[in-house]
């Protein structure tokens, strides 16, 4: 993976929506991983179109269950190991 988008807050769906969509565009191998208060960044139209791009894209299932709970979840439910085997195999991590 080229670049792994780490998001931490939901107030980075803007932002994060915007490199998806650049990395995209230039054919980059991308994902990204959603914690904390960061897993409402899906619910972003934006964002979750831009995610469509994306070679993975996964939700820390603790931070969903605390901050989503009763919802479906879009994407991949994972633990904070699966956000340390996501970093070690992105040549490079943006955290928002």
């Amino acid at each position: 993976m080229d670049v792994l988008l780490h998001v931490t807050t939901p107030e980075a769906a803007g932002i994060a929506a915007g490199l998806g969509r650049a990395l995209t565009a230039r054919g980059a191998a991308w994902g990204c991983f959603l914690t904390n208060d960061g897993v409402k960044a899906i619910a972003d139209r934006g964002f979750a179109e831009a995610c469509k791009g994306a070679a993975r894209v996964a939700v820390c299932e603790h931070s969903w269950d605390l901050h989503m709970a009763g919802r479906d979840c879009p994407a991949e439910l994972g633990s904070q190991t699966v956000n340390s085997l996501m970093m070690a195999e992105a040549t490079r991590v943006v955290s928002l």
